[in-house]
């Protein structure tokens, strides 16, 4: 098995879209405007600056998922992705996608966002293997906890190689597509690390190490 892995968010796609579904509630005037869209804005400049408490923010972003129930949940992420999903499409992030499938490699999306959020972005990519920060369910409702380790930066490389170890796999000949520098952790695992649309740390260290530098925009 060849593993193709991709970061999604900048990366499969043109935003954040753990910050843009924060940005559509208050839109929608689901989350009170004004509090919550400084505190999430703050949270995705800590991100792009190398120190976001990760718990902190999934104690927030994961708020609104308890605080509603499921039913309720699915009809605004419909919503949302309905709204939203042509402004993050990015089609040369398809095409690459589908040039490791015709290859014969195995897909996989790798990312902190939590899986309400990406498991419909990771279905309509065609990629089967997501990795992402699980939202804990307790009879059928979010609890607004995760359920084991956020998947962001050493957290991503343990998710991984949990996964690995369950599958029988290696990273033999794999290849990491990332954006930011906060993937460094993960990058420096895998055979092929190509960063894309780079952060600027992260396209000083790819120039500095040899690796691929590509856009998709």
């Amino acid at each position: 098995m060849t593993l193709a892995i991709f970061d999604l968010d900048n990366t499969l796609i043109g935003c954040d879209s753990d910050h843009l579904w924060g940005d559509w509630l208050v839109e929608k005037g689901i989350v009170d405007a004004e509090h919550y869209k400084e505190t999430n804005d703050q949270f995705y400049v800590d991100y792009q600056n190398g120190r976001l408490d990760i718990l902190a923010y999934l104690r927030f972003s994961l708020k609104v998922l308890a605080d509603n129930d499921m039913a309720q949940l699915h009809f605004w992420r419909e919503q949302f992705l309905a709204e939203k999903l042509d402004e993050m499409w990015l089609p040369k992030a398809a095409e690459l996608v589908e040039k490791h499938r015709q290859q014969g490699h195995t897909l996989m999306i790798i990312t902190a966002t939590n899986d309400f959020v990406t498991a419909p972005l990771a279905d309509r990519l065609g990629i089967d293997h997501l990795i992402a920060t699980v939202a804990e369910r307790r009879k059928e409702r979010f609890t607004g906890d995760i359920d084991g380790t956020p998947s962001y930066r050493e957290g991503k490389v343990s998710r991984l190689q949990a996964w690995l170890d369950d599958h029988g796999e290696t990273l033999d000949g794999s290849y990491f597509y990332s954006d930011s520098h906060n993937d460094l952790p993960l990058l420096q695992q895998v055979d092929n690390p190509v960063a894309v649309d780079p952060d600027a740390t992260l396209e000083r260290e790819a120039r500095e190490r040899g690796w691929p530098v590509i856009s998709l925009r």
